[in-house]
């Protein structure tokens, strides 16, 4: 688990990042986590837009993500989730 301090300084990192996956009618698929897993292993830190057509809440989608990338929710915001997850090879951000 993610302590506030740590929440608090990823979303700062996040704030110029811009969103890479886009959450559609169709919701949360397998591959959308295979290559959201991808992602998170070179970049530890994403954002995912949630789409207007989206039938789901944000904040299952989220869940689902998170559960199904081993990833962390570090926010919610509007239509945006930010994820984290520690790389194992790529390690760039350094938590406090």
């Amino acid at each position: 688990m993610l302590t506030g301090k740590q929440k608090r300084f990823l979303r700062k990192e996040a704030h110029h990042l811009n969103p890479i996956f886009q959450v559609g009618k169709d919701g949360v698929n397998e591959n959308m986590i295979h290559q959201i897993e991808d992602a998170l292993e070179k970049r530890e830190l994403i954002k995912v837009s949630i789409l207007q057509n989206c039938f789901e809440d944000k904040h299952s989608v989220a869940e689902q993500l998170v559960e199904g990338a081993g990833a962390e929710l570090v926010q919610i915001i509007g239509n945006i989730i930010v994820l984290y997850k520690e790389s194992e090879e790529n390690k760039t951000l350094e938590l406090p």
